[in-house]
C-alpha cells in the first residue's frame, strides 16, 4: 500500500480550484488570436491558447501522477446493465447507483487512482446515503471526468465500419460539465483491422477526436483522446503496429490542425498486441516493445500521460504488458485507464449482495494498487487469482 508520504507528494487540485468558475455559467471564453504578415507568403492566423490553458496543463499533470492512473467506470447505462445482468441484477438506477456507490468509496482508492471517467448519468448522481459522488471523487483526491461522445454508428460509404457521434451541442455540454466540477473528458473512437481499416474510417476517427479535444480544452477540460484498434482478428503484431502507426499519425496531424495544447490532453490508445484470435501470442516484453517504438516514432513528449486502456485483456495480462513498459524510463507518463481489467473481479466479488460489498471493495484496491506499482515498474504478480488471469475479450463487443 502506498505510504502516507507518497500519497502527499502526488500534486493534486484541492477542491476549491477544481470548482473553481462554477458561477459563470455555461461560459464561452474568448478566442483571441495572433496574426502574422510575412513579406512573401499570405497572411497566417494561428488561433492563441484557451483561457483555461494553465488550468488545463495542471489538471493533465495531475492526472498523470506518480503511481496511480485512472478508473474507467463510465459505462452508458446499457453497457452497465449487461454488467449487472452478469451477476443477476436487473438494469434498474437503483442497481446502478448501488454499484457506482461501491466503486467511488472504497477506501484509500484515490491512493492509486488519480481520475475517475463518469458516465452523464453518474456526474448527476448522488450515492445511496446522499452523497454527491463528484464531492465523494474529490474527498479521495480523485478528479472527475466525463464521458462525451454519444456512442458509435455505422459509417456510410466504409467497409462495415464505424463512426462516434456527439459534436453536436459538445461546446454546451462541456461547459455544463464543468460547472457541474468535471474536469477532464473522455471521447472514444474505434478502428477495426479486419474491416481494412479504410483510409475513409481512419480520417473520420482522427478529425472527430482532433475537434471533440479542442471543444473540450474551449471550455476548460482535459480532453483524452482515444482512438482504440479492437482486439478483433487473426493478425499478428506486426500489422497491429503497422496500423497503429498509421492511426496515430493521422490523429497528431489533425489534433495541430484544430490548434490542440499538447500539455493539455491525455491519450488513451491500445496496446500494440496481436489479434485477438492470432495463434502466435505476445510476451509483455514484446507487448511493451512494439508499443512503445509506436509512442516514440508518434507520441510528442510534451503529451503528459499515456492512460493506456486495457481493451479486453484479463486483469494480469493487462498488469503485466504495464509493468513491462515500466522498466525503462519513458518521457511520458506510461499509466491505466482500465474499466474490465480493474471492476471484473470486484463486480464478480459484490455480486449485487449488501453483505459482500466490503470483499468487492477490497478486490477493486487490490487492482488498483497492482497497476499502481506496473506504473512504477514494481509489480510482480505475487498472489494473483486464477479468476484474474481470464481474458475478457468477446468478439464484436459493443460498449
Amino acid at each position: 500500500m502506498a505510504s502516507a508520504s507518497l500519497l502527499k507528494s502526488s500534486p493534486v487540485l484541492d477542491k476549491s480550484e477544481w470548482v473553481k468558475g462554477q458561477t459563470l455559467t455555461l461560459r464561452q471564453p474568448p478566442v483571441s488570436t495572433v496574426c502574422c504578415h510575412p513579406t512573401s507568403s499570405p497572411s497566417l492566423t494561428v488561433r492563441a491558447a484557451s483561457s483555461y490553458a494553465d488550468e488545463l496543463v495542471k489538471t493533465a499533470k495531475t492526472v498523470a501522477s506518480k503511481g496511480r492512473g485512472i478508473l474507467a467506470m463510465d459505462e452508458s447505462n446499457a453497457t452497465c446493465g449487461k454488467r449487472l445482468a452478469s451477476i443477476g441484477l436487473e438494469n434498474t438506477e437503483a442497481n446502478r447507483q448501488a454499484y457506482r456507490t461501491l466503486l467511488v468509496t472504497v477506501p484509500e482508492l484515490g491512493q492509486y487512482i488519480s481520475g475517475a471517467i463518469l458516465f452523464e448519468e453518474t456526474l448527476y448522481q448522488s450515492t445511496t446515503d446522499g452523497k454527491k459522488i463528484v464531492d465523494v471523487l474529490v474527498e479521495q483526491k480523485i478528479i472527475p471526468g466525463i464521458k462525451v461522445d454519444k456512442g458509435l454508428v455505422p459509417l456510410a460509404g466504409s467497409n462495415d465500419e464505424s463512426w462516434c457521434q456527439g459534436l453536436d451541442g459538445l461546446a454546451s455540454r462541456t461547459a455544463a460539465y464543468y460547472q457541474q466540477g468535471a474536469r477532464f473528458a473522455k471521447w472514444r473512437t474505434v478502428v477495426s483491422i479486419p474491416n481494412g481499416p479504410s483510409e475513409l474510417a481512419v480520417t473520420e476517427a482522427a478529425w472527430g477526436l482532433a475537434r471533440y479535444a479542442a471543444i473540450a480544452q474551449d471550455n476548460g477540460l482535459v480532453p483524452i483522446v482515444e482512438p482504440e484498434i479492437l482486439l478483433d482478428g487473426e493478425h499478428g503484431i506486426e500489422r497491429t503496429f503497422e496500423v497503429a502507426q498509421k492511426v496515430w499519425n493521422k490523429v497528431f496531424f489533425y489534433l495541430a490542425e484544430n490548434n490542440v495544447m499538447y500539455e493539455g490532453i491525455l491519450l488513451k490508445p491500445s496496446m500494440v498486441t496481436p489479434g485477438a484470435e492470432c495463434k502466435d501470442r505476445a510476451t509483455p516484453q514484446q507487448v511493451a516493445d512494439y508499443t512503445l517504438k509506436l509512442l516514440q516514432r508518434r507520441i510528442p513528449p510534451a503529451v503528459p500521460g499515456i492512460m493506456f486502456l486495457s481493451g479486453g485483456q484479463s486483469e494480469v495480462e493487462a498488469t503485466q504488458n504495464l509493468n513491462a513498459m515500466n522498466q525503462s524510463t519513458n518521457p511520458w507518463h506510461v499509466s491505466f485507464s482500465y474499466a474490465r481489467a480493474l471492476q471484473n473481479t470486484c463486480l464478480k466479488t459484490w455480486g449485487g449482495r449488501p453483505e459482500n460489498v466490503k470483499a468487492a471493495q477490497e478486490a477493486l484496491l487490490i487492482r488498483a494498487k497492482a497497476n499502481s506499482l506496473a506504473q512504477l515498474g514494481k509489480y510482480t504478480g505475487e498472489g494473483e487469482s486464477e479468476a484474474a488471469k481470464q481474458g475478457m475479450f468477446v468478439k464484436g463487443y459493443s460498449y
